[in-house]
């Protein structure tokens, strides 16, 4: 049965999650999917749960735009690693189908992918992952999708949440860290010398 969870603000559907593993939807096949329903925001769980995600609103765009420019800007002069849009999507090591909402991948980690595989997901998890809390989503599910992306091998992790003015930060072998208002946030030692000014979006 089809979970439809209900915004906060309006009381319309947030998302819609649909179970499809008695379908056998393959990664091609939902690649199809995607292409086909280019204006839809898709995933696809390692439980085989399509996830048709709701629209961003204003708010929510303009964060995710705040850091994936001001980590683009850091990327460019660093030189180790490129930042690709929120729109991208990987295929993790447990089969899961995400797209973070900002990313980074050293760049030796696809020097040798064809341009073929490089015109598809990605397969593997980005070195470094963020996702920002919108109203249509729910702490917890993003905290176990946080700890999917460490446990298939992302060195970094922060999960912003710009309502309560907190961000948590994940690590391989670590327990999460909460930091309360912080007003910036150092990348180190993973994006070497990012710093990101967390407070321009609370």
């Amino acid at each position: 049965m089809a979970r439809v969870p209900l915004t906060k603000d309006t009381g319309s559907p947030a998302r819609l999650v649909l179970n499809v593993k008695n379908i056998g939807i393959t990664e091609d096949k939902f690649f199809q999917l995607c292409r086909d329903n280019g204006d839809l925001s898709m995933e696809l769980t390692a439980q085989k749960e399509l996830i048709i995600m709701a629209p961003k609103g204003l708010m929510t765009g303009w964060r995710e735009n705040i850091l994936s420019s001001r980590l683009t800007s850091w990327a460019e002069k660093d030189g180790t690693g490129i930042v690709v849009s929120p729109d991208t999507t990987y295929v993790l090591p447990n089969n899961a189908i995400r797209g973070p909402d900002a990313s980074w991948i050293r760049r030796e980690r696809i020097a040798d992918l064809t341009e073929k595989e490089l015109d598809k997901f990605g397969h593997f998890c980005p070195d470094f992952v963020a996702e920002i809390i919108s109203p249509s989503d729910t702490l917890s599910e993003l905290q176990d999708k946080m700890a999917e992306y460490i446990a298939n091998g992302a060195l970094l992790g922060w999960l912003i949440d710009p309502y309560k003015a907190r961000v948590y930060i994940y690590r391989p072998g670590m327990e999460v860290e909460c930091l309360q208002k912080p007003t910036a946030i150092s990348g180190d030692p993973v994006l070497h010398g990012f710093v990101f000014n967390v407070g321009k979006i609370w």
